[in-house]
Formats: structure tokens, sequence, C-alpha cells
């Protein structure tokens, strides 16, 4: 499953609900393996160094359920309304998606797409995985292997 529409529409509702009245923020969402979505914003707090990416409330939702995050997305409202985009995960979410293996698919901008973005797998954004060199079976450690 790609980050598609459907899962951008799940992030900009989330931030509208979120942030009401304001044109400036950010969203994620994710897709679990059976098709639902959960989302999340990130946690504001005065100490900046306490904030959390807004894709981190709903992948430890997930994990949290045993359940297995196949795409992402990360939504951004710039102040001054000068329009919605898509951001690829940082390298903390990026480790964090990593645990559902190379073929999450996550968000990307993309000056080539009519919508300003598109969906790439954690292996096309990040084709020399460091922790590849821990798998046993694969070129890409297993989620088991990712909490040895």
């Amino acid at each position: 499953m790609k980050a598609d529409q459907a899962l951008f529409d799940a992030a900009v509702e989330q931030l509208h609900a979120r942030r009401p009245g304001t044109l400036a923020g950010v969203a994620a969402a994710v897709y679990l393996g059976d098709g639902s979505i959960l989302t999340g914003v990130p946690l504001d707090n005065i100490n900046p160094s306490m904030t959390l990416c807004a894709e981190t409330g709903p992948i430890c939702q997930a994990y949290t359920l045993g359940k297995v995050v196949v795409a992402s997305i990360c939504v951004a409202a710039e102040e001054g309304g000068r329009g919605l985009h898509v951001l690829a995960p940082c390298g903390a979410c990026q480790e964090r998606l990593a645990l559902w293996g190379p073929d999450v698919e996550v968000g990307v901008a993309s000056a080539d797409s009519d919508a300003g973005w598109e969906s790439k797998s954690l292996i096309e954004l990040h084709p020399h995985y460091w922790a590849a060199a821990y798998a046993e079976t694969s070129k890409w450690p297993t989620q088991g292997e990712h909490s040895d």
C-alpha cells in the first residue's frame, strides 16, 4: 500500500482538527496493514528538545496494538497559508518505521509530480541502511533483529 491522497487527506484533517483556525502546523497519518489509518501531531512543549515528530504518535500506537505500518505521510502547513507540503520522514522516524521493513512507503516531496509529492519505499530513501549489517537472512533486519 502506498502513501496516497486518502492518507494525505487524513493527515490534513488531523492538522485542521488539532489547529483549528490557523494555517500553520504539522500532522501525520499512517496506514496499517488492514487499511485502517492512525493520525498524529507533534507534541508541543515550551522546551523544544522535548517535542516529538508528528509520526511518533501513530507509529507508537501501531506498535502498541501489534499492528503493521505499511505507509506513512507527514504534511506541513506554512504560516500565512502558502500551501501544504509533504515532508519525508526525518532520520529518527525512518528508524522507527524501519521496524516494519524496507517496503514501508512514505510520502516525499517531488517537483516531478503534479501533487508535489509521491510515495517511495524506505529502501529507496535509504538504500545503504546501516542496520543491514545485522540482518541475518536479508538486506534489512527483521523486527526481531531490531529489538535484539
